[in-house]
C-alpha cells in the first residue's frame, strides 16, 4: 500500500484537539503497534520506530497515540476507548489490554469451549469501555448445530451481531470486513485456542499468525500468539491481535454489567425495594421472572456473579491506590524534614 497517513491510522479530530502548537511545530505523532517488555513499536507514516519505553509515561499500550521527538517518547494522548484488567495473579495492579478500538471481536468457539457466561464477560468488558462488540462463533464446520448456538448468544441480547464462521472459508469471513474499513481498529478477544490466530490469518489473506492444532482431549488449542500488535487488514483497517487472557476479571465494570444484563436491569427497577439484592426479597420482580421462565437461572447465577468479582477487584484496587497515596505523602513528609534539618519522628 502508499503511505500510510495519519488518518488510515484512525487519526480523528479526538486526537489532534490534544496537540499544542509546539508539539505540532518540533515533535512527531504516531501509533503503538507492538508492546514488548521494554520497548514499543511505533508506526508514524510509513516508518516503523523502535523506541524505549520511557519509565515517566505509565501504563502505554498497543493502540496508543504517543508524542514522541527523535528516539525519545514524550507523552500518551488521553485514549477514546481502553481495555484494561486486573492483572492476572495476586497483583493488585491494572493491566492495560489495548487502546482507541472502534469494534472488539468477541470470539468463542463451538465446541467444548463455548460458554454464554465467558461472552457476557467480554460483552461487560466491551460495553464498559463504550466499544462496539461483534460476537464471532468459529469452528462452525465442527459444530452438528451451530445456528442453535448462535440462537442462544443473540438471546442475550437481539440487537448484538451474531456470526458464525469456519475461519478456514474465506468467503464466510466476507461478513466481518464491513468493519474493517479504512481508519478504523478492530481487536480480537476471547480465551486460547478458540481459533483468534486462524481468524487472523483469514482476514489478512496471508499466514502471518502461528497457529496451533486442537488437543482432542478437552478441544482446546494451543496458546500462539505471545505478543500484542496491530496488522493492516486489505480492506485498510487495522487489525489488532491479542493473547488468549486465561484469568480475565473484571474491575470498575459496573455499567458495563448492567448494560450486558439490560434486562435484569430493567425488571430490579420494579422490584418493591430500592436496594433489592434479588435473593430472597418479597415484592423481587428479577425473581419473580425467574419463576415465570423470562430470565435463566444461569444469567441471573452470572449477574450475581460478575457483580460480586467487579466490586471485589474495584475495591482491592482502591486500596492499593489509598496505599500509594500514603506512601507517597510519608516520603514526601520525610524529604521536607530532611531538607528542614529535622529528624523524622
Amino acid at each position: 500500500m502508499q503511505t500510510p497517513t495519519l488518518v488510515d491510522l484512525g487519526m480523528r479530530p479526538f486526537f489532534q484537539q490534544q496537540l499544542t502548537l509546539e508539539e505540532l511545530e518540533h515533535c512527531s505523532l504516531g501509533r503503538v503497534i507492538e508492546h514488548h517488555k521494554t520497548e514499543v513499536v511505533v508506526l508514524a507514516g510509513n516508518d516503523a520506530l523502535r523506541l524505549s519505553l520511557n519509565p515517566n509515561i505509565d501504563g502505554i499500550c498497543v493502540g496508543d497515540w504517543v508524542v514522541f521527538n527523535g528516539d525519545r517518547l514524550l507523552r500518551v494522548l488521553e485514549r477514546q476507548s481502553l481495555f484494561q484488567r486486573k492483572a492476572v495473579g495476586s497483583a493488585r495492579a491494572r493491566q492495560f489490554i489495548a487502546a482507541n478500538i472502534d469494534t472488539v471481536f468477541i470470539v468463542s468457539s463451538l465446541n467444548d469451549d463455548f460458554s454464554l457466561n465467558r461472552i457476557e464477560r467480554y460483552l461487560a468488558l466491551a460495553k464498559e469501555t463504550n466499544v462496539e462488540p461483534v460476537i464471532v462463533l468459529t469452528k462452525a464446520d465442527l459444530c452438528a448445530d451451530a445456528d442453535g448456538h448462535r440462537q442462544q448468544v443473540q438471546s442475550l441480547d437481539s440487537l448484538l451481531s451474531v456470526y458464525c464462521v469456519n475461519a478456514l472459508a474465506s468467503d464466510e469471513l466476507d461478513v466481518l470486513k464491513s468493519y474493517c474499513r479504512r481508519g478504523r481498529t478492530v481487536a480480537f478477544m476471547g480465551s486460547s485456542g478458540v481459533g483468534k490466530s486462524t481468524l487472523v490469518n483469514g482476514l489478512l489473506g496471508s499466514e502471518q499468525m502461528d497457529t496451533g492444532e486442537i488437543r482432542e482431549q478437552d478441544s482446546k488449542g494451543r496458546h500462539t500468539t505471545t505478543y500484542r500488535a496491530i496488522k493492516w487488514l486489505p480492506e485498510g483497517g487495522l487489525l489488532m491481535d491479542t493473547p488468549g487472557m486465561r484469568e480475565l476479571q473484571l474491575s470498575d465494570a459496573k455499567e458495563g454489567i448492567k448494560l450486558t444484563f439490560a434486562d435484569i436491569e430493567s425488571l430490579a427497577s420494579l422490584c418493591r425495594f430500592q436496594d433489592c439484592q434479588h435473593q430472597n426479597e418479597p415484592g423481587c420482580a428479577v425473581l419473580d421472572a425467574l419463576e415465570k421462565g423470562e430470565i435463566s437461572a444461569r444469567r441471573l447465577d452470572n449477574f450475581h456473579k460478575l457483580l460480586r468479582e467487579d466490586a471485589h477487584n474495584s475495591a482491592t484496587l482502591a486500596q492499593k491506590r489509598a496505599k500509594d497515596r500514603a506512601f507517597s505523602k510519608m516520603v514526601n513528609t520525610v524529604q521536607e524534614q530532611a531538607r528542614s534539618g529535622k529528624k523524622f519522628k
